[in-house]
């Protein structure tokens, strides 16, 4: 399904079904923004309430988590939203011309 990291094949190898109508664009990197977000604001208040770490041991743990948490969730549900829209047909709105 993928050629590359993110990049979506343009059709499928075992069984030659293109890929070309569906477009998952922005719409995961949003999800996934929006989730490690939560999580890390849990670690941030779990962190303060259990060890009392000063701002640069804060920041020291969100540098680390916030790109390690979106580069290892951001294939999955990339892929899970292609899968979405490839399954239910889903395609740019279009005006019809009659």
């Amino acid at each position: 399904m993928f050629d590359g990291m993110l990049k979506i094949a343009g059709a499928c190898d075992a069984c030659e079904v293109s890929f070309e109508s569906a477009d998952v664009g922005d719409g995961a990197s949003v999800f996934v923004m929006f989730f490690v977000s939560i999580f890390a604001i849990a670690i941030f208040m779990l962190a303060e309430v259990a060890f009392r770490l000063p701002i640069w041991g804060h920041a020291l743990v969100q540098l680390i988590f916030i790109p390690i948490a979106c580069i290892m969730l951001l294939r999955p549900v990339k892929g899970i939203l292609f899968a979405l829209q490839f399954s239910h047909d889903a395609s740019e709105a279009r005006l019809d011309d009659d």
